[in-house]
């Protein structure tokens, strides 16, 4: 996970990339899931011809503990 930058309001990033036999329920029961938990929210997504996603999560700093993707 890289983090953007440390000033209020920033946000930490974490690129995906979901793999050709996940179907589409499967990809969003994870994504919500990581949604709810982990205080994250979809970015940007973009599929490939491959069949493969690249997706970009994002979440703002805090100061809390959060928990980690772990996909």
């Amino acid at each position: 996970m890289d983090d953007e930058s440390s000033e209020p309001g920033s946000y930490e990033y974490a690129p995906l990339r979901l793999p050709t036999d996940l179907d589409t329920l499967s990809a969003q029961a994870r994504l919500s899931i990581a949604a709810e938990y982990g205080g994250w929210e979809l970015a940007k997504v973009r599929r490939y011809a491959d069949g493969t996603r690249q997706v970009t999560l994002r979440r703002k700093l805090s100061n809390r503990l959060l928990p980690r993707l772990s996909f």
